[in-house]
């Protein structure tokens, strides 16, 4: 079992920045893929990006990665999620998720999908005025 919880949300003007944080307790010693999704009212589960909890390799998704960081401090058991250039079109709740990983497998596009994850935080507001 892992415990997620989100952080970091608020309001921000277009242009800006934020940093979500997602901080991981309960069984971390394993290898997870951590992602963050977002969802905006009416809209389904984005996949916003991924990172490997052993070895840091990253995923993004293509309309995002130019502006979006993901990130790991393992001492802390926390993933970061650094936005950039923020656009009114950003607003959502940020969800920080885990799947669990085979220990020598690497972080792949199967990690795109939300079904392949088995631990959801409560989500993070972030909004984007423009």
């Amino acid at each position: 079992q892992v415990q997620l919880v989100e952080s970091g949300g608020g309001l921000v003007q277009a242009g800006g920045s934020l940093r979500l944080s997602c901080a991981a307790s309960g069984r971390t010693s394993s290898n997870y893929a951590m992602g963050w999704f977002r969802q905006a009212p009416g809209n389904g589960r984005e996949f916003v990006a991924a990172i490997s909890w052993n070895d840091g390799s990253t995923y993004y998704s293509d309309s995002l990665k130019a502006r979006f960081t993901i990130s790991r401090d393992s001492a802390k058991n926390t993933v970061y999620l650094q936005m950039n250039s923020l656009k009114p079109e950003d607003t959502a709740v940020y969800h920080c998720a885990a799947a669990p990983m085979g220990g020598a497998e690497r972080l792949s596009s199967k990690y795109y999908w939300f079904e392949e994850y088995d631990y959801w935080g409560q989500g993070t507001q972030v909004t984007v005025s423009s």
